[in-house]
């Protein structure tokens, strides 16, 4: 396994990355001798995660940041916030949404953005689906008013 480690970048930058996610501190001196590089091959994989995370966000929804701690003197990992709904949370909004009744029956376009841009898209499908039931059983307003207006128009 010694050997493994000391030779391999790619497993040194997944056990380091490892060990962010646990919630550790990674000191670039202590990992440099535990893998037997120097300290600029630490930075660069550190800098390389840094990338990977930075991409990540945009699929995950999750924004994760790597902090240097000067008083641990290493870095770890630090989310920030989130951006995606969670499935739960758009089903309770697209509920209130439509128990509301403020839309026609037509404005149901609005949920399928909502859970567009909202929701993972491996999860949309059974998002979707849940919600249907609810559009079908929707009763419009009688007055059949338009609450939002398709575009406004600024002279």
């Amino acid at each position: 396994m010694e050997e493994l480690i000391k030779g391999d970048k790619v497993v040194r930058v997944l056990q380091i990355y490892s060990k962010l996610a646990d919630g550790y501190i990674v000191n670039k001196a202590e990992e440099a001798k535990i893998y037997g590089v120097n300290a600029r091959s630490i930075q660069r994989d550190i800098d390389d995660i840094r990338s990977f995370l930075g991409n990540d966000a945009e699929t995950t929804g999750v924004v994760n940041n790597m902090v240097y701690d000067r008083a641990q003197k290493g870095y770890r990992l630090e989310t920030l916030y989130k951006i995606r709904l969670t499935n739960s949370e758009v089903l309770a909004l697209c509920k209130i949404l439509l128990d509301s009744r403020i839309f026609t029956k037509k404005r149901s376009e609005m949920l399928d953005k909502l859970i567009t841009y909202c929701v993972p898209e491996k999860n949309q499908k059974m998002v979707k689906k849940l919600i249907r039931n609810e559009e079908f059983h929707y009763i419009e307003p009688r007055h059949k008013t338009e609450f939002i207006l398709r575009e406004a128009s600024y002279s």
